[in-house]
């Protein structure tokens, strides 16, 4: 309801499983946790088509969701109906991973509720139609997806155009809920910067789209994409008339919705005490970097050893064009040998996959990311970390260009967090080893996965030459400004304009990758840049926890053994990852 693209995109990301794993060589509690969580999925599927095509379910790729406001009561009202049933066999079942299971999956369809009530009593939605569109026809018309498939991609066209019989055109669904929540007393526009910004990109979204279905030698697109495209323009127009007079230009969440944002991230502190900590770590990281800048600058014998300098000095020399791929390959390479000489943690037997991303990827997720494998019905597709080198621009705007990701310092850090050891390695370990259902779509919380991607970084920033641990340093420092920076400019402490002083010139990113962090902090997924943080420091101090009871016992901790343990916990929050490591895995090391 609050953001139906967003929604569709989550849906389509995060619907993961342990179908990964054969069912014959599932331990018997997964399996039957995943009977469990089985009930949910289908609901889910039956109401979001697009999210069973990402996850491998050709029997899907022919339909498209409805999302009006009847379609929600009916998924409410079914996902109601098997909340009741989880609830009822978590007083009858007996193992104790199942109950375990049980209860994360009520406690995740509570949260949802939760939001969802909030949403419809006191929002006004900005829905994006060209993004929404656009994720639900990329999933068909990715490279890994195998090719008799892809013609579906046309079918879907004409379905979200309202050309096929039964279907309404998605432009008038998303008009009438809008106006649905417009007619309620006291609800709460959307922001103004988020439409404005959002909308000026929306081009890309219809040139992707086209260039896909060339790409694919795809045919009988081009008129029903004509129609959609008008249908996409008008709906824009409408939106500028209709909802962007009445944004607001405080970009800020009701106290009450930031607090859900936290939770559903899996941040369970409140956000004052998180920036505190924040804070702290912020002055300690600059110190680090002031220590490893001056090395560098001792070595190269540089005029300045200020960090600021350095990292300046450091970005000069860009990877370009064609150049850029095969370096990273490179440096994964170098990586995965660092990870099996030091004995970090198993790696899979397939390779990583990096690419580019495409201007309209790079609209919908402007900065580095891992777009997880589909794990319902995986066909040999691979998690691809994908790397994007610009903003698009819209009409009469700047192309904003990145220099953060291109050099040879920044590929060590950027390809741990979100290669190997970081989320390809996270996302196909559960993949190929099999984890339940609801430890993955159900427990599932920014705070595992980005603190994951996080201590990643940190398990090789020691290997590292020592212009990489400082791009390493400067990446965690931004972590921690994350950590301060959304919450204050949530609550009004700190200004956007205060926000990108901090981010070019103390953190020095680009104003490209300032750009994202803004939006992201004011309203692409306010209290999701907590999580890095907060995920990583958690993770932190779980090892020294650790290490601690096992050196009591007379015991050294192994660390390949204590990360395998960790990733075949699935996405569990941090006060569950925290129960296994010290009921499972420390009295299983000291036996």
């Amino acid at each position: 309801m609050r953001n139906l693209s967003s929604l569709l995109i989550a849906a389509c990301l995060l619907s993961a499983s342990g179908f990964g794993q054969k069912a014959e060589s599932q331990p018997e509690w997964v399996a039957t946790s995943n009977r469990y969580a089985k009930q949910l999925i289908d609901v889910t599927l039956k109401h979001r088509p697009e999210a069973g095509s990402q996850q491998g379910l050709a029997e899907y790729d022919a339909k498209i969701a409805q999302p009006t406001l009847a379609d929600e009561d009916a998924q409410r009202g079914e996902d109601q109906a098997v909340l009741e049933k989880l609830k009822a066999a978590l007083g009858s079942e007996r193992d104790p991973k199942v109950k375990e299971d049980l209860e994360i999956m009520i406690r995740r369809v509570g949260l949802n509720f939760r939001e969802e009530d909030f949403a419809r009593a006191h929002e006004v939605p900005f829905f994006n139609a060209s993004q929404y569109v656009f994720s639900g026809l990329r999933v068909l018309l990715d490279d890994q997806t195998p090719e008799q498939r892809r013609p579906a991609a046309v079918l879907r066209v004409r379905e979200y155009a309202g050309l096929e019989p039964g279907y309404t055109a998605i432009t008038e669904i998303l008009k009438k809920r809008t106006e649905e929540q417009i007619a309620k007393p006291g609800v709460i526009y959307p922001a103004k910067m988020e439409i404005e910004t959002e909308m000026a990109r929306n081009s890309n979204y219809i040139e992707g789209i086209a260039a896909l279905m060339k790409k694919h030698n795809l045919t009988g697109w081009e008129e029903p994409l004509a129609k959609l495209k008008q249908q996409l323009t008008d709906y824009d127009e409408w939106v500028r008339a209709t909802v962007l007079p009445k944004a607001r230009t405080d970009f800020r969440e009701p106290p009450e919705r930031y607090s859900l944002d936290l939770e559903q991230y899996g941040v369970d502190i409140a956000p004052e005490k998180l920036a505190a900590m924040a804070h702290q770590s912020f002055t300690e990281i600059q110190g680090e970097m002031k220590t490893v800048a001056q090395q560098i600058a001792k070595e190269r014998k540089l005029p300045s050893s200020d960090y600021r300098d350095i990292i300046r000095d450091l970005k000069k020399k860009q990877l370009m064009g064609d150049a850029i791929l095969p370096f990273y390959e490179d440096r994964l390479k170098q990586i995965e040998k660092i990870i099996v000489d030091q004995q970090i943690v198993s790696l899979p037997t397939r390779p990583a996959k990096i690419r580019i991303a495409t201007a309209a990827e790079t609209a919908q997720q402007p900065a580095p990311h891992m777009v997880p494998p589909p794990f319902l019905h995986n066909t040999g597709q691979r998690g691809e970390f994908v790397l994007p080198l610009n903003i698009p621009a819209g009409a009469g705007q700047k192309e904003e260009q990145y220099d953060d990701f291109a050099f040879d310092a920044a590929a060590w850090t950027l390809t741990a967090h979100e290669a190997r050891p970081g989320h390809e390695l996270q996302f196909d370990s559960m993949l190929e080893n099999g984890v339940s259902l609801a430890r993955v779509r159900y427990a599932m919380n920014s705070t595992n996965a980005e603190g994951w991607g996080l201590y990643s970084e940190y398990l090789i920033k020691p290997f590292m030459p020592l212009e990489g641990q400082l791009i390493s340093l400067q990446l965690r420092l931004q972590r921690a400004a994350r950590a301060f920076l959304d919450p204050e400019l949530q609550s009004g402490k700190v200004t956007p304009e205060e926000a990108y002083r901090v981010l070019e010139k103390e953190v020095m990113l680009s104003h490209a990758f300032a750009q994202e962090e803004v939006e992201r902090f004011t309203y692409r997924a306010p209290g999701q840049a907590n999580s890095y943080f907060y995920g990583y420091t958690r993770l932190i101090a779980l090892r020294e926890e650790t290490e601690k009871a096992l050196s009591a016992k007379g015991k050294k901790l192994d660390q390949k053994k204590y990360h395998d343990f960790i990733l075949a916990q699935g996405l569990l929050p941090p006060d569950l990852m925290r129960k296994a490591v010290l009921e499972e895995f420390v009295p299983a090391q000291i036996k």
